[in-house]
């Protein structure tokens, strides 16, 4: 049996190719059960987000990060870490256990060089009280580190690719996808599935055994760097959230 339920501020169910259409609510809580994930599932799409005018900037709201300016850049959300800001993190309406996140984004050749060499761009899942899944990539160094980060603040490197061919570069766009589905069945129930893309290419596939440390439900994108980010800009574009599909 699957039971799913949509909540926004407006209604308490909508269908999930309406929420797709159209994005503009205030709050998504997706809650799905029963699901036997598995990294060829079929996906069905309930939030798109392209980032093209005032109201579908406006869904998008702060998660952390002591300085960070926010607005419109070329069709695309912008974001400009301040000062002693390592990174600066946004949700999107959508909150749920078991999504996979999809979105377009850019490091843009107005950050500082030597800020530009230790700046990444990421995805979140599972995040809340500080602890998250990310997929974080690295357009100077090419790197792709996928990362469990706990409460306490300290992070879990799950799986590292180094010199990836899909993770093009400053001012350029890349196309990052992170999964994480929880395995509801059989000898590894309750383990998390993690599978992270850069550009259609499968840079970590990870199962985590302890996907009970991370209690939040936001989803979302981040940019920052190890170091102080200052200076450090980006936009990111067309996010998309999927849930495993029941049929």
């Amino acid at each position: 049996m699957h039971i799913w339920f949509f909540v926004t501020e407006r209604s308490a169910t909508f269908m999930t190719m309406k929420v797709l259409r159209t994005g503009a609510f205030a709050a998504i809580l997706v809650a799905i059960l029963a699901l036997v994930p598995v990294a060829g599932a079929a996906l069905v799409g309930i939030y798109r987000n392209p980032m093209e005018g005032k109201g579908q900037l406006a869904q998008i709201k702060k998660l952390s990060g002591d300085r960070c300016g926010r607005g419109a850049s070329e069709g695309a959300f912008g974001i400009v870490i301040g000062k002693q800001t390592k990174e600066c993190s946004y949700r999107t309406p959508v909150a749920g256990r078991d999504l996979e996140i999809a979105a377009t984004e850019r490091l843009l050749g107005k950050t500082p060089k030597p800020v530009q060499r230790a700046a990444y761009l990421a995805l979140d899942l599972r995040a809340g009280g500080g602890a998250r899944y990310q997929l974080a990539a690295y357009p100077f160094q090419r790197k792709a580190q996928l990362r469990k980060i706990l409460p306490d603040g300290s992070i879990e490197y799950l799986q590292i690719a180094r010199d990836v061919p899909a993770i093009v570069g400053v001012d350029r766009d890349n196309d990052l996808r992170l999964r994480a589905f929880n395995i509801t069945e059989g000898e590894e129930k309750g383990s998390c599935r993690i599978l992270a893309y850069v550009g259609g290419e499968l840079v970590a596939d990870v199962t985590d055994e302890g996907a009970g440390d991370l209690a939040g439900r936001a989803s979302g994108f981040s940019v920052g760097s190890a170091k102080v980010a200052k200076g450090a800009q980006a936009t990111v574009d067309n996010v998309v959230i999927r849930v495993p599909s029941p049929f």
